[in-house]
């Protein structure tokens, strides 16, 4: 009776370290999600104040200034965003931009990839890799 129940205490165990270790991760694709948002938010809003603010900016006519995002723009927001936000990246082993573009000249996506760390079983795993990739997407229009 004794051998059952200790077998019993260690599956309940393992299971209770899976669930707080998928737990962890999915919390950590959350915080990726989350930061995917901010940073396609301020992609969006990184516009030229003297373009966007000219006459007639905006109402259809090229030539006018106005909204202006192109895929260089996005990408060089979004890495100028990660680099000089450093807490925003400290729950992540590495965070790297897999896509930062404009798809119509109005609009920022951004899709960020991360390794996070699993909790307590990391250990055991890290003979097999260094962490979990995460991927987050996310887009921002500007208006």
């Amino acid at each position: 009776m004794l051998l059952l129940t200790l077998g019993f205490v260690v599956v309940a165990l393992l299971l209770v370290l899976v669930v707080s270790a998928a737990t962890a991760v999915h919390l950590d694709r959350k915080r990726l999600v989350a930061l995917a948002d901010v940073v396609a938010l301020d992609a969006a809003d990184a516009l030229a104040d003297p373009g966007y603010f000219a006459p007639g900016a905006g109402q259809g006519d090229p030539s006018q200034g106005g909204i202006d995002l192109s895929d260089a723009s996005v990408r060089a927001a979004t890495e100028t965003y990660l680099r000089d936000n450093p807490a925003a990246t400290a729950p992540f082993v590495t965070v790297r931009v897999l896509e930062a573009t404009s798809p119509d000249g109005r609009s920022a996506h951004v899709r960020l990839g991360a390794v996070v760390r699993v909790p307590v079983v990391g250990g055991i795993l890290s003979a097999w890799s260094d962490g979990v990739t995460v991927e987050a997407e996310s887009s921002a229009r500007a208006e």
